[in-house]
């Protein structure tokens, strides 16, 4: 599951940089943007597990369950 819609982050970077509050929702797309950068770059990829859940494995180890308000690293 390597193709994801990717969605520049730029913008809501410089808005939490200058301390602009962030909704819940942006902040998810913030996150799902940038996992989707990591695996465009080849430094990641997608996965889905036996649970339906999106498991994110880095190329350097780490692997993280992306839940529905939450990433937790798994190993």
């Amino acid at each position: 599951m390597r193709a994801m819609a990717r969605s520049s982050t730029a913008g809501a970077n410089s808005q939490i940089a200058n301390g602009a509050a962030v909704s819940r929702e942006d902040a998810k797309t913030l996150v799902m943007a940038a996992m989707g950068e990591l695996v465009e770059d080849g430094k990641a990829e997608w996965s889905r597990t036996a649970s339906g859940e999106f498991e994110l494995r880095l190329m350097t180890g780490e692997v993280f369950v992306l839940g529905e308000v939450s990433v937790t690293r798994v190993a």
